[in-house]
C-alpha cells in the first residue's frame, strides 16, 4: 500500500494532540525546529558534526560552529559556520546526480532570525517563524556550496504539558540555482523529560525533491530519535540523534554535538533554540 505522504502533516498533528498531556525549545540535534528565541541577553554556542546521506551521495558537516544571541526581546539572531564533506556515489544508476570527486572544505554559511509572534498560553501554542539565509561561502565548483543565496521560510509552533513538549510546523526552501529545486518540508516532534539530566525525543521529518545536484534527489520521510544529556558543568549538554527514512528515497540522518549557554541573569535556557540545517550545504 502506498504511504499517504500528502496527509502526513495532518496525521502527525493529530498524534501530537492526542499523545501529549514545561519543557524548553527544540532544534539541534533534530530537524524540526521551534518558535522560541533565546532569552534576552543570553547566548548559545554549539560545536557539532552531522550527516545526511542517500544512495546518491553522503553529505557531512563538521566541525561546524553555531552561535545564537537573544539580541532584543522575542528576537534571536542565528549563525552557523560549517566545514563539510561531500562524497558522491558515482554510481551510474543515479545519473545525472551523484557524480564528481570527493571534496572537503568550508560550505555555505547560515544566518537567520527567529521571532516570537504569538506567545504560548494555557490553551494555545507559541507560534513564530525562523527565517534563514544560506550564504554562498562554499566553493560551488567543488560542490561545497550552492553558489547563490537561498532562503528557508518556515513557521513553527510549540506547546508544553508538564514534562511533555510538542513542536511542529512546515516551511519552504527557495533555491534559485541550476541543478537545485525549491522544495517544501515539515517536521513534528514530541519530547519527554526523564529526571534532571536526560531528555529524549522522536520526530517525523519530511521534505520534497531537492534537485539532481543534491543527495536528496527524491522526496523522503524520516523518523529520528535522540536527546540531550545535561552534564555537570553549568549550561553544558551533550546532543545526539539518528534517523532513517520510512517512505520515499532511502535517507540517513545523524547529529552529535556539544552545547553551552550563558547569560546576564540566573534564567536557564536549554538546548534546541536554533536550527541546524537538515542537510549540509552542497
Amino acid at each position: 500500500m502506498r504511504f499517504p505522504f500528502s496527509r502526513l502533516p495532518l496525521m502527525l498533528l493529530a498524534i501530537l494532540l492526542l499523545a501529549c498531556p514545561i519543557l524548553w525549545a527544540q532544534g539541534p540535534p533534530f530537524q524540526t525546529d521551534d518558535p522560541v528565541p533565546v532569552d534576552l541577553h543570553h547566548y548559545e554556542f554549539y560545536i557539532f558534526g552531522s550527516m545526511d546521506g542517500t544512495p546518491v551521495e553522503i553529505d557531512s558537516a563538521g566541525p561546524a560552529f553555531e552561535f545564537n544571541w537573544g539580541a532584543v526581546p522575542r528576537v534571536q539572531l542565528h549563525g552557523i559556520l560549517p566545514l563539510g564533506e561531500i562524497v558522491p556515489s558515482n554510481n551510474p544508476i543515479y545519473l545525472p546526480g551523484g557524480t564528481g570527486p570527493r571534496a572537503f572544505g568550508l560550505t555555505d554559511m547560515e544566518l537567520g532570525v527567529k521571532l516570537a509572534i504569538f506567545k504560548e498560553t494555557k490553551n494555545l501554542p507559541q507560534i513564530g517563524p525562523f527565517i534563514m539565509f544560506e550564504i554562498p561561502t562554499g566553493n560551488f565548483d567543488k560542490a561545497l556550496g550552492v553558489g547563490k543565496i537561498s532562503y528557508k521560510l518556515p513557521l513553527w509552533a510549540q506547546k508544553n504539558w508538564g514534562k511533555w513538549m510538542a513542536d511542529g510546523g512546515a516551511g519552504y526552501q527557495v533555491v534559485p540555482q541550476t541543478g537545485f529545486r525549491s522544495f517544501p518540508y515539515t517536521g513534528w516532534l514530541v519530547k519527554h523529560e526523564f529526571g534532571e539530566r536526560l531528555e529524549l525525543a522522536a520526530e517525523v521529518f519530511a521534505h520534497g525533491r531537492e534537485g539532481i545536484a543534491t543527495a536528496q534527489t527524491e522526496a523522503s520521510t524520516m523518523i529520528d530519535a535522540g536527546g540531550y544529556y545535561h552534564l555537570k558543568g553549568e549550561g553544558m549538554q551533550l546532543l545526539f540523534a539518528y534517523g532513517h527514512s520510512v517512505a520515499g528515497q532511502t535517507e540517513n540522518y545523524a547529529y552529535l554535538g556539544m552545547y553551552w549557554t550563558w547569560g546576564k541573569d540566573d534564567k536557564k535556557t536549554t538546548a534546541g533554540n536554533a536550527l541546524h540545517s537538515h542537510q549540509p550545504t552542497r
